[in-house]
């Protein structure tokens, strides 16, 4: 198959490569760290970010792709589900 993207340098901005389904946990961290969290089902998402901060987004609309470099999914706090972390 073509890939006129293989060799290129990925950056902060450029697409996802790869992808992981997500079980928010309140003691263990994601395999990797993630590009984004893309939202299949609405609700709140808490994350870790890899400086450390940990935050809530409340009512993340289905559909919605957070770029967010995230360690950890919180299942205390997480509402949403269908979660897929991109990297």
């Amino acid at each position: 198959m073509l890939d006129r993207f293989e060799g290129k340098a990925q950056s902060y901005d450029s697409p996802a490569t790869s992808g992981f389904d997500i079980i928010p946990n309140d003691v263990v961290d994601l395999l990797e760290v993630t590009r984004a969290l893309y939202v299949g089902i609405a609700g709140d998402v808490r994350v870790t970010f890899v400086s450390g901060a940990t935050v809530t987004f409340g009512n993340v609309n289905a559909g919605t792709i957070l770029p967010v470099r995230a360690v950890r999914v919180h299942a205390t706090g997480t509402t949403a589900s269908s979660l897929v972390g991109l990297s």
